[in-house]
């Protein structure tokens, strides 16, 4: 199983990752990001990668649990 990480230190909230995997990204009434859902599957793991490798802040990764 994996799960989407997000770094909050460097993330800005650019909604970017929300566009791409809607179903697990989504900002909150004050604009910053959360994780509706960390757990990266099949079915949403090609949204989960493109969100990952479009954040202009590197902020996102996922991470494969052992």
């Amino acid at each position: 199983m994996a799960r989407v990480e997000v770094d909050y230190d460097v993330c800005e909230s650019n909604a970017l990752c929300e566009a791409m995997a809607p179903d697990v990204f989504a900002l909150d009434d004050d604009d910053d990001l959360q994780i509706e859902d960390p757990t990266v599957t099949g079915e949403n793991r090609s949204g989960v990668e493109q969100a990952v490798a479009s954040c202009p802040k590197s902020a996102l990764r996922i991470v494969e649990d052992a």
